[in-house]
């Protein structure tokens, strides 16, 4: 297991697959609350479904009704596990911290470089860690 240290911004633990974006995300119009898809067109992960999964993407975008949005994927059940930005900006951070979802930013090293798409990782919001269990990728 390898430790990467966040500032936390949201409490709680996630623990899922990754899935990656280089993108920001828009919650309002980007991501369909009742299903968990990405739908915002050309997007890096459009198609891909949030749900259950540990979301790394730069940081938000667009209105901050998407804070709603992402409380609407959480009584959906559609929502994901835990959000990790490089930055974290005001729609998502209060998005995830109504919703529960927990939340860091400001990774100490590059997740682009360490996390792929399907690593298991566990974002603890507490202490401000990610833990990454395995490299196993999904196909």
């Amino acid at each position: 297991m390898q430790i990467i240290k966040c500032r936390s911004i949201s409490r709680g633990i996630g623990k899922g697959k990754v899935l990656i974006s280089k993108d920001a995300i828009s919650f309002l119009g980007g991501v369909d609350p009742k299903t968990g898809v990405v739908v915002e067109k050309g997007h890096a992960i459009e198609g891909e479904c949030i749900s259950g999964k540990v979301l790394v993407f730069p940081r938000g975008k667009g209105s901050t009704v998407g804070s709603y949005v992402i409380l609407q994927l959480k009584k959906n059940g559609k929502a994901p596990v835990a959000i990790v930005n490089l930055e974290a900006e005001p729609i998502i951070a209060v998005g995830a911290i109504i919703s529960g979802i927990p939340m860091a930013d400001k990774p100490e090293t590059d997740v682009y470089a360490m996390l792929k798409n399907g690593t298991v990782a566990e974002v603890d919001g507490e202490k401000g860690e990610i833990r990454v269990y395995a490299f196993s990728c999904v196909r």
